[in-house]
């Protein structure tokens, strides 16, 4: 079995006990632009299964988890709870454990290349350090498996969400986003002030997952610290969110105008969101 951080199931909560019953209802300010910056992430996506990386954007994947609980979109999202730092100096274990980590989601070589819809990976980004790394191991490993890349760049896709207005050009430093389809590394805009809360002061549910941690056992116990229950309660309102049919209809009016609207799929999943 993967070792990866214990996180409590959202949709289905039957683990929480009264865990949250002294707890503060949550104020969601941020709500607003997020469900935008979610929105533009699924028009984004290529009718893909999204992965989210780490932790950085946990909320949009629990806002996600009760909008698309009632779709045919509903087992498409996915957590990577890992994080690569440090990006340097890779090990052979590390390589070993990260190619666990990625197939326990479902992501090899062998799978991208037979998989039928995109695989796509989201996280929060301000210079791309952890999108270059993920690239760079993946292409290794397709390399010595010795998979179709010519089939596989087709189905790859990294969407990055930054900060509003941000200058730095990520895309174009890295460089290895040209060797993918022109769609296939995209960036969704946020608000910087709730990029930053994201980034740097939201209390996360899951510890803090680097290389260093990856083996260590003590991260599936669940943690019932006071900065913990407030990240839990904060994650359920999030998800109860999603589910509201406000919610639901801002995220189609962010979807709305977005180039993908001439795919079948997208007009599908609005009408999903919308039932």
């Amino acid at each position: 079995m993967t070792n990866r951080p214990f996180r409590w199931d959202l949709v289905r909560p039957d683990q929480v006990g009264t865990l949250l019953d002294h707890a503060r209802e949550p104020r969601l300010w941020f709500l607003p632009q997020l469900t935008e910056a979610t929105g533009k992430v699924l028009a984004r996506c290529g009718n893909g299964e999204l992965h989210f990386v780490g932790r950085s954007l946990d909320s949009m994947h629990d806002l996600l988890g009760g909008a698309l609980e009632r779709t045919s979109w509903h087992d498409r999202v996915h957590q990577l709870p890992m994080s690569l730092k440090p990006l340097r100096d890779f090990t052979k274990h590390d390589t070993t454990l990260l190619r666990e980590h990625l197939a326990a989601a479902g992501i090899t070589p062998y799978r991208l290349t037979r998989g039928t819809r995109p695989t796509v990976f989201v996280d929060l980004v301000h210079e791309g350090e952890t999108f270059t790394e993920l690239y760079r191991q993946l292409r290794l490993w397709i390399v010595e498996d010795r998979e179709a890349w010519p089939v596989i760049r087709r189905k790859l896709r990294f969407l990055g969400v930054t900060p509003r207005n941000l200058s730095w050009r990520w895309r174009e430093d890295a460089g290895w986003p040209a060797e993918l389809p022109a769609a296939a590394v995209r960036n969704v805009s946020l608000d910087r002030d709730v990029w930053y809360y994201f980034g740097d002061h939201q209390p996360k549910l899951t510890p803090s997952f680097p290389r260093q941690r990856w083996t260590d056992e003590s991260v599936r116990s669940p943690d019932r610290g006071k900065a913990t229950r407030s990240a839990l309660a904060e994650a359920f309102a999030l998800v109860d969110a999603g589910r509201q049919a406000r919610t639901r209809e801002q995220l189609v009016r962010a979807v709305t105008g977005e180039p993908a609207m001439a795919g079948s799929w997208l007009r599908t999943l609005i009408t999903e969101l919308r039932y």
